[in-house]
């Protein structure tokens, strides 16, 4: 037979080994400590993914309550910033340090460029053969 290669897949065949060894210990009394070793290890594979599948709802938990967190952080720096603002004015160099960019003033446009009066061109008049 074929090894599987998936951990339910291996679980399962482990499962059915240990039921099937269960059912015939007394026509292989000379494999009764393997049988007891398997049937240790599939109880523990199992009480193992247990605890993991519980650890996993937990950290799903976790995450939620991580984002959660940020987003009340976030608000909560919003009104600080804010509040730090006021205090200091808009304009006040202070506010970078608490991540705000201080009012500097609008940049005045550059005056567009004149365009350089040009001469018009003289018109040529009519072409006149010379002899």
């Amino acid at each position: 037979m074929a090894r599987e290669t998936r951990k339910t897949a291996i679980l399962g065949d482990l499962q059915n080994l240990s039921a099937t060894m269960e059912l015939n210990k007394e026509l292989l009394p000379n494999l009764e400590p393997f049988r007891l070793q398997l049937t240790g290890i599939v109880t523990q594979t199992v009480d193992t993914s247990k605890q993991l599948a519980a650890m996993r709802a937990g950290k799903q938990e976790l995450s939620k309550q991580v984002r959660q967190f940020l987003t009340e952080g976030q608000r909560m720096a919003d009104v600080i910033r804010t509040a730090v603002r006021a205090h200091f004015g808009p304009e006040s160099e202070k506010i970078a340090e608490f991540g705000l960019q201080p009012f500097r003033g609008r940049k005045v446009k550059a005056a567009p460029l004149k365009p350089t009066p040009t001469t018009p061109p003289v018109p040529a008049g009519p072409a006149t053969p010379t002899e």
